[in-house]
């Protein structure tokens, strides 16, 4: 570890973590390889957190409105107009025509 270039490299993370907000220690250290520092993800994480730097916090998972079993989680609508469903529905006629009509529900 060198002692001399540590003042300049916490200048440079504490820049960068300014500029590039939603950012953590992996991607700035990605910035200072880009830059030409070499240093690796520790001792950036080291210094990021002795300066009390935010780490972000990861985002959730986007749920999904279905569940495993093939079924759908169904939300209640909020206010009118708001739900609407809709279907094909598909007959024939008396002498053997097709005919397909689309129903809207509200």
């Amino acid at each position: 570890m060198v002692v001399e270039d540590e003042a300049a490299l916490t200048a440079v993370i504490i820049a960068l973590a300014v500029q590039y907000g939603c950012h953590g220690y992996r991607r700035i250290t990605a910035l200072l390889r880009h830059d030409g520092w070499t240093v690796n993800a520790k001792r950036v994480e080291r210094i990021w957190r002795r300066e009390g730097l935010k780490v972000p916090a990861r985002q959730p998972k986007r749920s999904r409105p279905w569940l495993n079993d093939g079924s759908c989680v169904r939300l209640r609508p909020e206010r009118p107009d708001h739900g609407w469903s809709y279907d094909f529905v598909e007959h024939r006629t008396h002498n053997g025509c097709k005919y397909r009509m689309l129903n809207l529900i509200n």
